[in-house]
């Protein structure tokens, strides 16, 4: 077997079905609290846990002394959200320690100091047209301040000595929508006023297109291109997927034409959950890739996808990262698990979400020492 790939080309062989050297050992970061539990056991200093973001190079060190080979989510993209945010206000403290505060979304949300789940919704302010026009339509408006074009320039220079994969972030197509108008707000809209649904879904659209147009009018130097929505939970889609389809289907197909004009081939996406009926959208529309193919509850596996959608569908994860937390028995039947995935080719395994905080610091060093020795 020859050798001498960059990470970058053995990803992208895996992807493409060519041949490759040995399988890159892919990550999607980990939990603060992970790393912090990993400080205090001894395996990392403080200072190694500063500046600790994806593809951050001071994550590349904590990645590579684990035996990892890169990030997944190492991207690029533009601000394709609200610009600016809503500025965060508390507008009530109760007796019992809640506070209601604005978020940058326009959500209202309920903290409790010290709690480390995510914050209940319990108000928003996008109801109808009134709010979208004077709050929202305003934020979501392109202008170059949106995209770090000092950043760009650095990437598009040092492009031809990179060795690790970089993706250009398309944004989210449904996922923000869901945010600011919540489960809720975003059911009860699509029937009480669609115009205006179609509307900001139209909107969000068109501004993740003129942000990736004008990334890559200045040079393309990525290898895949990436999508984050997570609009799907352990029973299904937050949307309707027939409406899904017919909305925001041609908003994919528009992006993922886009960057393919401009060569890059390999698109994936990141939806949490049980994204099964979502999945004819994004095959159809040009999105090929699902990450992170989560285990959990549901059971995500490429196998069965790939039945249905043939090699077209790609994955990368799908790695449990429960046994982290187990011992190297466990990690073995993983490994073994993963090599009938693996061997259908197309396929990247990596830990199903970031690492969590039972995660053992040896038994990640083990993983990454048995992927490397058998694949």
């Amino acid at each position: 077997m020859w050798k001498g790939l960059t990470n970058r080309e053995r990803a992208m062989a895996v992807l493409n079905y060519e041949s490759y050297d040995r399988l890159p050992v892919v990550h999607f970061g980990f939990w603060t609290e992970t790393l912090e539990k990993w400080a205090a056991e001894g395996h990392l200093s403080p200072e190694e846990l500063q500046g600790v973001y994806d593809g951050s190079p001071a994550e590349n060190v904590i990645a590579a002394n684990l035996g990892f080979d890169f990030n997944w989510y190492t991207t690029f993209g533009a601000n394709s959200g609200l610009f600016p945010h809503f500025d965060r206000e508390i507008i009530e403290e109760t007796d019992d320690g809640f506070r209601k505060v604005v978020s940058p979304t326009g959500v209202i949300i309920l903290e409790r100091e010290g709690a480390g789940s995510i914050p209940a919704e319990v108000d928003y302010l996008l109801k109808s047209r009134q709010e979208w026009e004077e709050h929202y339509l305003p934020r979501l408006q392109f202008s170059p301040e949106r995209i770090n074009w000092e950043a760009l320039a650095r990437l598009k220079e040092t492009e031809p000595k990179r060795t690790d994969p970089l993706g250009l972030h398309l944004g989210s197509l449904y996922g923000n929508i869901r945010n600011w108008l919540t489960v809720v707000g975003s059911s009860y809209l699509q029937v009480d006023d669609e115009p205006l649904f179609d509307e900001i879904i139209d909107t969000v659209g068109n501004l993740c297109f003129q942000c990736a147009e004008a990334i890559l009018n200045v040079g393309a130097p990525f290898d895949f291109a990436h999508f984050w929505e997570d609009i799907c939970f352990k029973s299904g889609p937050l949307i309707d997927p027939r409406k899904f389809e017919a909305k925001v289907g041609p908003h994919y197909r528009r992006l993922t034409e886009l960057v393919n004009s401009h060569g890059i081939h390999i698109i994936s996406l990141d939806c949490d959950g049980w994204i099964d009926k979502l999945i004819p959208t994004w095959i159809n529309n040009g999105v090929n890739t699902m990450f992170p193919i989560e285990v959990g509850t549901w059971g995500g596996n490429l196998i069965p996808w790939r039945e249905t959608y043939g090699r077209e569908l790609r994955g990368v994860g799908g790695t449990n990262k429960n046994v982290f937390s187990k011992d190297r028995t466990a990690v073995d039947a993983e490994i073994k698990r993963l090599r009938t995935i693996i061997e259908l080719g197309g396929f990247l395994p990596c830990p199903d979400h970031r690492i969590a905080p039972d995660a053992e610091w040896d038994n990640v060093v083990y993983y990454c020492q048995r992927l490397r020795e058998e694949f």
